[in-house]
């Protein structure tokens, strides 16, 4: 929001527009301290800067739902390409490094750095602009080894161009012990140690401009309440934001009013993440309250939140009521006494719900009250069993793209792979069905006990393993084949019968495709 958080942006953009010095700006801080948003507004700030080149940015997120942003080594590679478009004699530089490895996207993390960045970068010692590159939330991503690796590579390189690197993160035990803590290689800037009467000045405002753009009445709240709001944050933005979205959920005067003042009593000023904590338990008791809700319907909800959490790429509202077995207006009723903590899309096939911050995450599998907290390994249990159940279903079969012939490629514009169509449609593979075939051996290798899907694995591979690999064939994804049966090998009781499984089936699958190819 515009003129909060000045003094903190003001100091971070002098920092990195500053030659010489630390290369590295960290800025660290407990979840919900507004990580995420000074960084958006600073790479905002500085793509407008004439003097700055915003050469790259990665925004790492568990909440996002998709694995690529918790993927180290996917960091680097974007950062080229970004900046490959920017900067022509970068881009000529890069371009002589892939000619002779074409493959350095999957290469180590060390070989990318000096592939990727020092090495083009020599073209650009005599260049004007500062070039500034972004990773925020470091402590998202999914592979701690290789995040040390990337922090004490970016730390320790020495660059002959004007390079600085902008991180945000928690301050997390494995980061803290990398190079990033020396303060000749860093300027750290602790948000939990900035005066908390300048944050709290900032939460007044988000709160009173966010009340009065909401209402044309102001009958539901007074000064006092937005002051006394503030404070209760405690230092947290997302706190605030958490609990303005709670209390304009309600759209008449009384019931805001009724909810601004219960969170107000069941809520303590706490520079941790207690007041927060408080929060979503208030929201998760008054969206499970056992009075409204049959017990079955509770644990419909813990079972929808649990898949979001898991899932390894965003998927729409469609899309997941299919892998579950359920309808999108089922889904809907069961996530909508959590809008102030999940984003829950208007459409069915446009967008994707997702966790509005990842301390909900956090809460829900760590903290939250017993009977409504979620197991890591929950999620990943019904994406097992949905990917399997939807992988056995009539539509993956044989010819699904519709080929007139096996002598001419199709014309793959014409199909569109990430749709849910109505059963018959035709030129559609519904995104659910393509989800299901890339993902299921991870969620088998993460589900809580992975030998219970034996039996479906069987079954899924007797009737319809050559149905799959075309599927995978169609979308460019065949290479993935073998590393999904492995992991999917691994998680089985019993591997010698696993592989003897794929033989027997392949060859039965392919007598079957050749008595009814055309």
């Amino acid at each position: 929001m515009e003129g909060t958080r000045v003094k903190l942006l003001d100091d971070t953009k002098q920092l990195l527009n500053t030659r010489g010095g630390a290369h590295i700006v960290w800025i660290a801080g407990m979840a919900g301290t507004g990580k995420t948003s000074v960084a958006l507004t600073l790479c905002r700030a500085l793509a407008q800067d004439p003097t700055i080149i915003l050469g790259g940015t990665f925004f790492c997120s568990r909440s996002a739902g998709a694995v690529e942003r918790t993927e180290v080594q996917h960091i680097l590679p974007t950062f080229a390409v970004v900046l490959a478009r920017k900067v022509t004699a970068y881009a000529e530089a890069l371009a002589k490094e892939l000619k002779e490895d074409p493959d350095l996207a999957h290469k180590s993390i060390h070989l990318q750095v000096k592939r990727l960045l020092i090495n083009p970068l020599e073209r650009l010692r005599s260049l004007d602009h500062q070039i500034v590159l972004v990773i925020d939330a470091l402590d998202e991503c999914s592979d701690e080894r290789k995040l040390v690796e990337l922090i004490n590579a970016l730390a320790s390189f020495t660059s002959p161009a004007p390079v600085k690197f902008l991180f945000t993160s928690r301050p997390e035990m494995h980061i803290r012990e990398t190079l990033i803590s020396d303060t000749s290689l860093s300027s750290i800037i602790h948000l939990h140690n900035i005066n908390l009467a300048h944050v709290t000045a900032d939460i007044r405002l988000y709160v009173q401009k966010t009340f009065e753009k909401a209402t044309s009445s102001s009958a539901w709240y007074m000064e006092g309440d937005v002051n006394e709001l503030a404070a209760l944050s405690g230092g947290l933005f997302i706190f605030a934001s958490t609990a303005v979205a709670y209390i304009l959920r309600r759209k008449t005067v009384s019931s805001r009013s009724e909810r601004l003042n219960t969170v107000k009593m069941q809520t303590s000023n706490s520079l941790s993440t207690a007041s927060l904590d408080k929060m979503y338990s208030l929201i998760i008791t008054q969206a499970s309250n056992p009075e409204a809700l049959e017990l079955t319907e509770l644990n419909e909800t813990r079972r929808i939140v649990a898949v979001i959490l898991s899932t390894r790429v965003p998927l729409t509202l469609k899309c997941l009521a299919k892998l579950l077995g359920l309808t999108p207006e089922h889904l809907r009723g069961a996530l909508d006494g959590l809008h102030a903590v999940i984003h829950v899309p208007e459409e069915d096939d446009e967008g994707e719900p997702r966790m509005l911050h990842a301390s909900f995450g956090d809460f829900i599998q760590l903290r939250a009250p017993e009977y409504i907290r979620i197991s890591k390994e929950y999620g990943h249990d019904e994406l097992a069993r949905g990917c399997l159940q939807r992988m056995t279903a009539a539509d993956l079969c044989f010819n699904i793209s519709g080929s007139e012939t096996s002598y001419l490629a199709n014309d793959y514009n014409e199909l569109d792979w990430f749709c849910e169509h109505d059963e018959g449609e035709v030129n559609c593979i519904a995104s659910s069905l393509v989800y299901a075939c890339l993902h299921w051996a991870y969620h088998i290798d993460l589900a809580s006990v992975r030998s219970s899907f034996d039996d479906k694995i069987e079954s899924f591979l007797r009737l319809k393993l050559l149905f799959w690999l075309e599927l995978l064939s169609i979308i460019d994804e065949v290479g993935r084949a073998s590393s999904l049966l492995r992991i999917a090998a691994s998680a089985v009781s019993d591997y010698s019968l696993f592989s003897a499984q794929i033989s027997e089936m392949y060859a039965g699958n392919r007598r079957e495709c050749l008595v009814v190819s055309p």
